[in-house]
């Protein structure tokens, strides 16, 4: 039987990471989507977290990726506080709705959370994201360059929310400059 294995990217993933981004989001107008440029870009900056760039792997082929980057919340005073953006997230075309993308987006979550992260942002589907209990981000105090979108800008805390750590960053969401290209 073979099984889904979810682990942290490595060297060796980066071209199979490329076929997946560059499948999933493939569009006519294009001969590479900036899905593939951005994580290309992503990775020689201090966003990078190679321990949050996740794989799913199935059958020894990857066929699906999640990436937790680090952006900043800069409050209207005070210290930018640290966050993470979860994005892209693919899923190889033949491998789609069996479960992959919901799999490799928790393992990123989980390893976000065991890592003692606090916040993470998305722009995303909102059907697809509430079942990780994303929200409005602006519920949260949060603004970006794509909260004009309305829905799809989301946001969730990651546990433990304890009272002793206060209410999570609010303000304006800065992201590293690779994500000004897409």
């Amino acid at each position: 039987m073979t099984t889904l294995r979810l682990r942290p990217e490595d060297p060796a993933d980066a071209g199979p990471v490329r076929r997946v981004l560059a499948s999933a989001f493939a569009r006519p107008d294009v001969a590479t989507p900036p899905e593939v440029s951005l994580v290309d870009d992503l990775r020689s900056t201090p966003a990078w977290l190679p321990e949050l760039a996740m794989v799913a792997e199935y059958g020894g082929e990857v066929v699906g990726y999640a990436l937790l980057t680090r952006v900043r919340v800069r409050p209207e005073r005070g210290d930018d506080a640290p966050a993470l953006a979860l994005g892209p997230v693919a899923v190889a075309p033949h491998r789609q709705r069996v479960g992959h993308g919901t799999a490799v987006v928790q393992a990123a979550l989980d390893g976000a959370t065991e890592l003692g992260e606090r916040l993470v942002v998305v722009l995303g589907d909102p059907a697809f994201y509430r079942r990780f209990s994303f929200g409005p981000a602006g519920e949260l105090g949060l603004t970006s360059p794509w909260a004009g979108l309305g829905e799809p800008w989301q946001a969730l805390v990651l546990p433990p929310d304890t009272s002793e750590e206060g209410p999570p960053p609010r303000g304006e969401v800065l992201f590293p400059p690779p994500w000004s290209r897409v």
